[in-house]
């Protein structure tokens, strides 16, 4: 057989007889036809490839294709997540709401229907008609009408029984429990016609709580009207955070601490309960507050929304102390009945003239801490030194973030040691030159009452959908800074402040308490001069025997002290704290009625100008003068010298928001996946308190 004996169309290609002779000479005619008969045959090839192409190896891509001429999707948003409390209690919850839609082709009348969905739904008519006559030219079978309607509109729509309408289910974001924790648990705002976390953990935990969204698809004819539409998917919703906050105590907090700035004529407020053992925040309070059901309008004072726990450092004044002490506990000879000469209430420190409030001469270490004794502090501090001073103040955790699953927390500031002047270490031994949160002020104190032990502070206790397995949350790996027999010594200095001190109106009856007040005058910038309000503040714990819990008060702008107008508020938080979680009373402790005596701790000193870059917080009327201008700071202290805007392009809501809070620069974000534009541009000029807008996309 010959090569091509095989072939089909062998016929049209011999040139030779079979036996490998040549063929007679053939007819013209009979060429033609052959010659013809080849290109068809290749032809044929051609077609049968090219077939196999679109039948088999392209198949998919022009279904892709056909698909998309004749279907539109339409996503359906996912029920958020649950936010509970540590005992499960729902802080904000997504409920099923009527979205309205119609198909514009059912529409006998554009009119009747723009005067009927007007009147029901509270919606500009003019507007309505428009988007109805356009839909209907255009042959569209389905258009938005109104989402997330009152259950009123969709009683009174359902009952007009229109065959054009349609209800869509969708989820609404609700908070049961209206203004409680709202900075914690945070709210959600309406962008690009989705519910989005914009503030505390609602914004913090986006990815996890916004679930997968379902799909509606719209059949379409070959000119694009609606034929008909079907749910594809249905949404999954997203998962639960379940937080460290106890709802009981959160509400005592708040109600204590509105009450006392009100009482006080303070500007601002922030109350933290920590539990000292494993970091819990129990309750974490700022005044003033907002209700999250209540959608942002425009022109509205953000203030209200800011976190002030974690997101305000001030000057904490006189609790700062504590760590003064601490460091020579653990660094010197001293010990708790150590004698400090006080100088009769004056010390001259390189030309700056420091006084007390009392001319104390020889006072004990204990007292010094009791008394607030300001010349006291300092003698510690210079028995300290800068270095030492410096390195305990980093090891108690000021200048860090604590790393909290919240937005935009501040690391509060701290200085470098290259910063100091001669006069600083007397500043920062009584708690001058440093800013720190109430939050920071917490994780401090929780320090001295578990032992000595450094415990990351952390607001949810675990994650996942609801009905599945949570996976709890991440708990970093506790850090030594006291040794226990000096956290001990300085409980029970503590535990003076409050039994004979300034902190007497901090006292419990039946458990026994210790803290440390503090008073911190407010500079003005515009006078480059103290002021007569204060940072009033108190932190402490209790039982003292085994700390349950640790309060921490601050009241920004307040006219008197800490001891006077932050103690008792920890008094009613702390009670009310231990009675809920169940710590027995001590027998021992009688109820007390001497909670009067001195209660002046402020700082009566030649303090004169703060150094240029000392950042203080004076509270103001709105969020970008509120939030403290901390861009131009180093994360341990520094110059502002005019940060550079940090690169969020490519990263994940979550990351954006890491890195901002690390940086204590606002962000405002739209859109969901990885950012895909940023304002200003990476690299730019941040100035002070300016926030970096960022828009997502997939």
């Amino acid at each position: 057989m010959s090569a091509l004996g095989w072939f089909p169309f062998r016929g049209l290609f011999r040139g030779r007889a079979p036996g490998g002779e040549p063929d007679a000479e053939e007819p013209q005619p009979v060429r033609r036809v052959r010659w013809v008969a080849r290109a068809l045959a290749v032809w044929a090839l051609v077609l049968l490839g090219r077939l196999v192409e679109l039948q088999l190896l392209r198949h998919d891509d022009f279904r892709r294709l056909a698909l998309s001429q004749q279907q539109k999707v339409i996503e359906i948003e996912a029920p958020r997540g649950m936010i509970l409390d540590r005992n499960l209690k729902p802080l904000a919850m997504s409920l099923p709401v009527d979205s309205v839609c119609v198909n514009p082709q059912k529409i006998p009348d554009v009119t009747v229907a723009a005067d009927i969905l007007s009147s029901v739904l509270s919606i500009d008519r003019d507007e309505l008609q428009t988007r109805l006559l356009a839909a209907k030219q255009m042959q569209r079978g389905f258009l938005w009408i109104k989402r997330k309607i009152t259950p009123e509109e969709s009683a009174r729509l359902r009952s007009f029984n229109l065959q054009y309408v349609e209800f869509r289910q969708e989820s609404h974001r609700f908070y049961p429990k209206g203004k409680l924790a709202a900075q914690v648990v945070g709210a959600v705002g309406m962008l690009d016609r989705e519910e989005r976390g914009v503030v505390g953990l609602e914004a913090y935990f986006e990815d996890e709580l916004e679930g997968r969204p379902g799909v509606i698809r719209l059949i379409t004819d070959s000119k694009q009207r609606g034929l008909d539409s079907y749910v594809s998917s249905e949404p999954a919703p997203g998962q639960d955070v379940v937080c460290t906050i106890d709802e009981r105590i959160q509400f005592v907090a708040e109600r204590e601490l509105a009450r006392a700035v009100v009482e006080n004529h303070c500007k601002t407020g922030s109350v933290v309960v920590l539990d000292p053992k494993n970091g819990d925040v129990l309750a974490m309070a700022s005044y003033p507050t907002f209700d999250p059901n209540e959608r942002l309008k425009k022109g509205e004072d953000l203030a209200p929304r800011l976190n002030l726990a974690i997101s305000a450092p001030f000057e904490p004044g006189s609790v700062f102390k504590v760590i003064t002490l601490a460091a020579a506990l653990e660094r010197t000879s001293l010990r708790p009945d150590s004698m400090i000469y006080c100088g009769n209430g004056v010390i001259n420190l390189f030309g700056r003239t420091i006084h007390d409030h009392d001319p104390y001469g020889w006072l004990s270490m204990t007292d010094v801490l009791a008394r607030s004794s300001n010349v006291g502090a300092i003698q510690v501090g210079l028995k300290v030194g800068e270095q030492t001073l410096y390195e305990y103040v980093r090891k108690f955790g000021f200048g860090s973030p604590t790393g909290i699953e919240l937005p935009a927390e501040s690391s509060g500031m701290v200085r470098r040691l290259k910063a100091w002047s001669k006069s600083s270490i007397g500043s920062v031994a009584m708690g001058h030159e440093i800013s720190a949160t109430t939050l920071q002020l917490a994780q401090a104190c929780a320090i001295v009452a578990n032992g000595g032990v450094l415990v990351r502070p952390r607001i949810v206790l675990r994650c996942g959908r609801s009905g599945a397995r949570f996976q709890s949350a991440r708990q970093d790996k506790p850090q030594v800074v006291l040794t226990p027999e000096n956290a001990v010594k300085l409980q029970a200095m503590m535990e003076e402040v409050v039994k004979s001190g300034t902190g007497k109106k901090a006292q419990l009856d039946g458990y026994r308490a210790a803290g440390k007040t503090g008073s911190a005058q407010i500079f003005d910038f515009d006078a480059h001069a103290y002021t007569h309000r204060y940072n009033a503040s108190f932190m402490g714990f209790a039982p003292v025997t085994n700390p349950a819990v640790v309060v921490v008060v601050t009241l920004n702008g307040a006219s008197q002290y800490g001891g006077a107008v932050a103690a008792p508020v920890f008094r009613e938080v702390a009670s009310a704290a231990l009675r809920i979680l169940d710590v027995p009373r001590d027998p021992s402790v009688k109820s007390s009625t001497d909670r009067e005596g001195g209660v002046n701790d402020l700082p009566a000193a030649n303090l004169g100008d703060a150094p240029d870059d000392l950042l203080l917080y004076a509270p103001q009327p709105n969020m970008g003068q509120a939030k403290e201008a901390e861009t131009g700071m180093e994360m341990a202290g520094g110059k502002a010298s005019g940060a550079r805007t940090p690169d969020f392009l490519g990263k994940s809501m979550r990351d954006v928001f890491q890195q901002a809070a690390a940086r204590g620069i606002p962000v405002q974000a739209t859109g969901r996946g990885v950012v895909k534009r940023q304002l200003p541009p990476p690299g730019a000029i941040l100035t002070p308190g300016a926030s970096v807008w960022v828009e997502l996309g997939r």
